[in-house]
């Protein structure tokens, strides 16, 4: 289960918390690999995005129609991370805030 911090540099001034960090469910699982969404308007994304709270894959803010702010914006799910291989990071739309897993620094050394 990927536990997650707020990022040091966060996007945002220091001090800043997100409070929906223990929302996040235990690695959740992505229901696709591609943008469904995307697929079905036969449109090509930038990057894909997986929700922490229920798995939706949607594509990123810029791709055509980032559909994962979408997703947070009807479901009101508040995190989602990075899908890209080498990503290491999640966001959370409620409180405008870069994350990363609290073994960041241990998984560097390694």
């Amino acid at each position: 289960m990927a536990r997650w911090t707020p990022r040091p540099d966060g996007g945002r001034p220091e001090g800043r918390e997100c409070v929906h960090i223990d929302t996040a469910e235990p690695e959740a699982t992505p229901q696709s690999v591609v943008c469904r969404q995307c697929v079905v308007l036969g449109h090509d994304w930038v990057a894909l995005r997986v929700c922490l709270t229920c798995g939706y894959v949607g594509c990123c803010d810029s791709s055509r129609h980032g559909h994962a702010t979408a997703h947070f914006e009807s479901s009101g799910h508040p995190l989602m991370r990075s899908t890209e291989q080498g990503d290491a990071w999640a966001w959370c739309f409620v409180d405008e805030l870069y994350l990363q897993p609290c073994d960041v620094s241990r998984a560097s050394t390694d």
